[in-house]
């Protein structure tokens, strides 16, 4: 699915569900007004971009231990074993082996067409870098939404509660019989105050995420990093021994 139809289509639902919840909640939380609708609607969202972020990390690790992949990736390149190495990386189908995939497959296409050492391994460190460049978008999508959802649910939460206490203020000045609309009061006081915890929540899901996923990201950036740097310190080591 493309990025922005899944964006579009997690807006919409996410629309519908919290509204469909803000029509369903107690009185007293109704009353924070529909504000507190879209606050429930960015709850949605972020939990469909947690999900979302979780299944795709957990399908870049790839199918087994990252350690032990690249432990037997390193043992067939010393051996010049080209085309294991490849189908390893095809086996796992991680970032790290797609990444590292694309290297080796550029190297050994090139050693088969009798190009130059030196040839050789610029194209195979370039290969790398564009597999790089192609991965690491897919690491980092929708970490954007996140911290841009607790910046706006902050922004929410601050404009319900400023119209809740608006009417707080205006319940004041509205006196029957001299006292002052202690329903009024009590209501406008109460839409702040659900605004303003609906705001908070959202806020430090979303904090909380993003630097969960960013630190994720970061992660898997400094195993390709590594990894692509031992594959081609092996393999330059193997061409000056020749």
């Amino acid at each position: 699915m493309k990025q922005s139809v899944f964006v579009t289509l997690v807006l919409v639902v996410s629309l519908a569900v919290g509204f469909l919840i803000w029509s369903q909640l107690p009185t007293y939380l109704r009353e924070g007004g529909p504000l507190v609708g879209v606050l429930i609607s960015l709850s949605v969202m972020l939990l469909a971009f947690i999900l979302e972020r979780l299944f795709t990390l957990r399908k870049a690790r790839g199918k087994a231990s990252v350690q032990s992949f690249f432990k037997n990736v390193i043992m067939m390149l010393d051996k010049e074993d080209f085309d294991s190495a490849v189908a390893a990386c095809d086996k796992q189908r991680g970032t790290t082996a797609n990444v590292l995939r694309a290297g080796i497959e550029r190297y050994k296409q090139l050693k088969d067409a009798g190009i130059s050492s030196e040839k050789r391994l610029s194209e195979t460190q370039r290969a790398i870098e564009e597999a790089n460049a192609l991965e690491v978008p897919l690491l980092e999508r929708n970490l954007i939404a996140l911290s841009t959802i607790a910046s706006i649910a902050t922004m929410v939460g601050l404009l319900g509660t400023t119209i809740g206490m608006i009417r707080a203020f205006a319940a004041t000045s509205q006196r029957v019989g001299g006292v002052v609309d202690a329903m009024m009061l009590a209501r406008g006081i109460a839409e702040a105050l659900v605004n303003t915890a609906g705001g908070l929540f959202n806020a430090i899901i979303g904090i909380v995420a993003y630097n969960f996923f960013v630190n994720k990201v970061d992660a898997f950036n400094y195993t390709m990093d590594e990894a692509s740097y031992e594959v081609l310190q092996l393999l330059k080591n193997k061409e000056a021994e020749k």
